[in-house]
């Protein structure tokens, strides 16, 4: 079984932790405040460590990359690319803006046609970045409890990358739909905002995207 790195400290990374404990991987979660979680540590057992996002990088076959989208290149810096070089990244972030939603529209920081995955790509080149766990909300990431499996739209350059998440993502409940190269990022991001409208307007959570075919 993979070691998992999780970078981040937020109710994200927490959830993610869990959920590979709960599949009996081994788990570090990294952050610059070890503070915000010790309590995870203490609850998570032999299996479950806490260091710094080098440490966490270090330390994983496989990184989840869990932090604010605005963030996301310096934690990376600060992990440290040569920690993570060749390995799956898991890229749970979105480039959501501080400005306020406007009739429940959250913001983005990038544009229509750039994604944070592909700025992370470019800056961070030797890393296998996956997108995924964006699109939907923490409680909902580990075998949510639909009548069916919801679908998880992930994208990568890597084909090796995309296969280890689309692993995890079946051990978690999820179908997953393999959107190509990291340019669709640029529509996979957005999901995050059409997920949080039920949300913003009518306090409705607990949903997933299903992609049907014939």
């Amino acid at each position: 079984m993979k070691k998992i790195g999780i970078i981040g400290s937020g109710v994200v990374a927490k959830t993610l932790g869990n959920g590979f404990l709960k599949h009996n991987y081994e788990v570090m979660l990294g952050s610059r405040y070890l503070s915000k979680i010790t309590p995870w540590k203490e609850e998570a057992g032999d299996k479950g460590r806490i260091g710094t996002p080098a440490e966490a990088a270090k330390f994983g076959d496989i990184v989840v990359l869990a932090v604010k989208g605005r963030f996301a290149v310096d934690v990376l810096e600060e992990a440290g690319p040569q920690n993570l070089q060749k390995k799956t990244v898991i890229d749970a972030t979105n480039p959501i803006d501080d400005a306020p939603p406007e009739n429940g529209v959250i913001k983005f920081f990038t544009g229509h046609d750039e994604s944070l995955m592909e700025r992370l790509q470019t800056q961070f080149p030797e890393v296998h970045f996956v997108k995924s766990f964006n699109s939907v909300g923490s409680p909902l990431m580990v075998n949510p409890p639909f009548p069916t499996k919801p679908t998880m739209f992930i994208c990568g350059n890597n084909q090796a990358a995309k296969k280890e998440v689309t692993n995890i993502l079946d051990q978690f409940g999820w179908e997953a739909a393999d959107m190509g190269k990291d340019t669709s990022a640029r529509a996979i991001e957005p999901l995050c905002i059409l997920w949080c409208i039920p949300g913003m307007n009518n306090n409705e959570w607990s949903h997933a995207f299903k992609l049907m075919k014939l």
